[in-house]
Order: structure tokens, then sequence, then C-alpha cells
């Protein structure tokens, strides 16, 4: 069946930088859009960043220009790098698999496939 591992979250300073990475295992890693997606303490899990099979990329307003999705088809893994982050990054970061991602965003509620998250801290 489909896997996906995150990993690389952590406690970073404002204006610092992280690397999350998805291992994915069980599908065909180039045949399948994938994303990223967070969620804070009390609030709704939302869209961060997407990449379809071809390569293009979406971002939240929010994290655009600063942080950046890639996919390494050969290692079958999903990265995202994060730059200047803000104490308002602070979430659990979830990989996501689903062929809607190939357009853009789609709702948590759609996406077929999830990581088990891995948890990102900005302090001020």
């Amino acid at each position: 069946q489909v896997q996906l591992v995150e990993s690389g979250g952590g406690l970073v300073q404002a204006g610092g930088s992280l690397r999350l990475s998805c291992a994915t295992s069980g599908l065909t890693f180039g045949n399948y859009p994938m994303g990223w997606y967070r969620q804070a303490p009390g609030k709704e899990r939302e869209f961060v960043a997407s990449a379809s099979r071809g390569g293009s990329t979406w971002y939240e307003d929010s994290v655009r220009g600063r942080f950046t999705i890639f996919r390494d088809n050969a290692k079958s893994t999903l990265s995202l790098q994060m730059n200047s982050v803000k104490p308002e990054d602070t979430a659990v970061y979830y990989c996501a698999v689903d062929q809607a991602l190939n357009w853009g965003a789609v709702p948590a509620s759609a996406v077929d496939y999830w990581g088990q998250g891995t948890q990102v801290t900005v302090s001020s």
C-alpha cells in the first residue's frame, strides 16, 4: 500500500531555514502529483504547496517566495525547503498524494493519501 514518511521537522528560530522530506513507497512516484499541507493547533489542515507530475508548482500565498517544493523522481522523494520561516509557520506538516494536486490546491478533505506528519516549531 502507499506509504508516506515525513522527516526533517524540528525547532528553528524565526528567519531560519528547514528542509522537510517525504519518502514514498507503494506507488510509482513519477505518476503522482504530490503536495505539502500543514495544520496548526486549533486550525484546519491547509494547503501549502504542490508539484505536478510534470514539475509545475503551486504555493499558498503566505509561503510563496519563501518555500520551495522539490520532487526527486529518481529517489521517489518529495521535499519542502523552508526559508525565512515565521512563527506563524509553526504546524504539523504533512506529505500528501492526490491526482487532483496536478492542477494546484486541493481541499484537505479530498486528499487520498497522507503521511503521519512532522512537527515544525518556529520560535520568535
